[in-house]
């Protein structure tokens, strides 16, 4: 890993909050992902479950995280299996977690080599009722291929089939909505680095330039600054490509008079960061650009003001939509007629803005977070709203992540230039 040791703090609060909501005489299990293979011996970088990284700071493959609280031996009511490391592994894989090293990392005391793991869980098992079972319950998620959480639950139902199971993912949807200070922190390192990397590639912005070369220009400032790379896919669309919602071929010139939609943001210590800005390939932007870039800076700035606790995202999404309506009315992409006649399933804004404003992020790039009550304190947010003119090769997003407190706000990229005015200063330097 290139970041720093976290405080083991967090994760010591993190297992205690868990644990305070799990059903009596219950074991909580939890794996690290697989590393995924692709053709003959060649595999993708390793990317740990969220889920037990969360719960224990473990950034290693083949590692299980055991909660048992109720268990009559007190060593074992947090356990940690790794993989066994020695000096042949250190030579060939490279260094592995020590069991002193995981105790530094997680807080954990009780660790033992992964394989005996079967006997002591067996242990465990006899005095357990209940089995937490992990699984990804994520609104989002795409769960086609089998993870090693997925085996473990089969394995675990098919040689105790008498337990009961239970599910964890519910309880982690609502416990990693609310940040820790040591998270928010995390999340500020990665916030700055990403500024780091905009302010990079501003003055490297030209026409002729290929969306490929800013990729690698933020790839370079990112590694450089202890991240691992982009929290996620990055979107480089110049011109019309700004219209396409997900377009990651980043392969085409951006030619002079064009935007730049870029949505990217770097990821550190597993904690992610996510931003949108859009610049004009040659430094300024035309009279339109900037009325349709105002536009959207003005739904962005009014929204933050509408996300706040007690609000359910449902509820949120609606009242931006309203502040959406009044700025397409002004730029004449719709008119009145079109609302008072619109589908009230399809609004007539969706036509120009067509996905939510906002979505929680944290360890993962789209966060856990309760969709259907209401918003926690504490939470982060990403906050982005667009308008997107496939007629015009128009596409604008602006995009900051919020830290939503019971008073109000934190721009966590509060230091990232957006406003048009400073952009093109910015560029022209």
């Amino acid at each position: 890993m290139k970041y720093h040791r976290i405080d083991k703090t967090l994760f010591e609060a993190n297992r205690a909050r868990f644990v305070s909501n799990m059903s009596s005489k219950s074991v909580a299990v939890f794996n690290s992902n697989d590393i995924i293979t692709t053709s003959a011996d060649s595999t993708l970088p390793f990317k740990q479950h969220t889920d037990i990284l969360w719960l224990s700071g473990v950034d290693q493959e083949e590692s299980i995280l055991v909660l048992f609280p109720d268990c009559h031996d007190a060593k074992h009511r947090e356990v940690l299996f790794l993989k066994e490391t020695n000096d042949h592994v250190a030579i060939w894989e490279g260094e592995k977690l020590t069991k002193d090293a995981s105790f530094a990392t997680s807080g954990i005391s009780t660790v033992y080599w992964l394989d005996q793991f079967e006997s002591i869980f067996n242990q465990l098992m006899s005095e357990a009722e209940s089995v937490y079972i992990n699984t990804n319950e994520h609104w989002r998620a795409n769960t086609e291929v089998q993870t090693r959480e997925d085996r473990w639950g089969e394995w675990c139902r098919a040689k105790y089939p008498v337990h009961n199971y239970l599910r964890s993912n519910p309880i982690l949807h609502e416990l990693r909505a609310v940040k820790h200070r040591i998270e928010v922190d995390l999340m500020k390192q990665a916030c700055e680095i990403t500024e780091r990397g905009l302010r990079r590639i501003l003055n490297f912005i030209e026409p002729g330039v290929m969306e490929f070369e800013i990729e690698a220009e933020l790839w370079h400032e990112f590694v450089r600054n202890r991240s691992q790379g982009f929290a996620y896919t990055p979107i480089i669309g110049s011109g019309r490509n700004a219209c396409v919602l997900h377009y990651i071929e980043n392969n085409q010139e951006c030619k002079a008079g064009d935007v730049i939609l870029m949505d990217f943001g770097a990821e550190y210590a597993n904690y992610a960061s996510d931003l949108t800005r859009c610049v004009p390939v040659s430094g300024r932007f035309t009279p339109r650009q900037k009325d349709v870039y105002n536009a959207v800076l003005r739904v962005k700035n009014a929204a933050i003001d509408v996300l706040r606790p007690g609000k359910t995202l449902k509820e949120y999404h609606i009242e931006v939509g309203h502040l959406m309506e009044k700025e397409l009315v002004d730029l004449n992409l719709i008119s009145l007629d079109d609302i008072k006649n619109q589908d009230p399933n399809w609004p007539a804004y969706k036509r120009y803005f067509m996905h939510g404003t906002s979505h929680y992020i944290g360890l993962d790039t789209h966060d856990y977070g309760p969709w259907n009550a209401p918003i926690p304190e504490g939470s982060v947010f990403t906050v982005e709203p667009g308008i997107y003119i496939i007629e015009e090769n128009l596409g604008i997003r602006l995009e900051d992540d919020y830290l939503i407190n019971k008073n109000g706000y934190e721009n966590l990229m509060g230091s990232i230039p957006i406003e048009a005015g400073e952009i093109e200063d910015l560029m022209n330097a």
